[in-house]
């Protein structure tokens, strides 16, 4: 099982491969070489150990990261 957090992208480097998200309030610099797209600011990528393993919607990242919210408040 893998478990991603999803980020809002903030700043991309395309010729370095990475960019930097913010991840429930932590900037995380993430490898975006699975990315075969263009990535730009404010959009939304899936997180799992240090690399972007997708791009997803506000809808799913709102949704994704309001269950995130509910475990950590346990």
């Amino acid at each position: 099982m893998c478990l991603g957090i999803p980020g809002i992208v903030v700043e991309v480097n395309a010729a370095g491969h990475w960019a930097v998200v913010d991840r429930l309030g932590v900037q995380l610099k993430v490898d975006t070489r699975l990315i075969d797209e263009e990535i730009t600011p404010g959009e939304y990528l899936m997180i799992h150990a240090g690399h972007a393993i997708g791009k997803i919607d506000l809808n799913e990242a709102e949704e994704t990261l309001k269950l995130w919210e509910e475990i950590i408040s346990c």
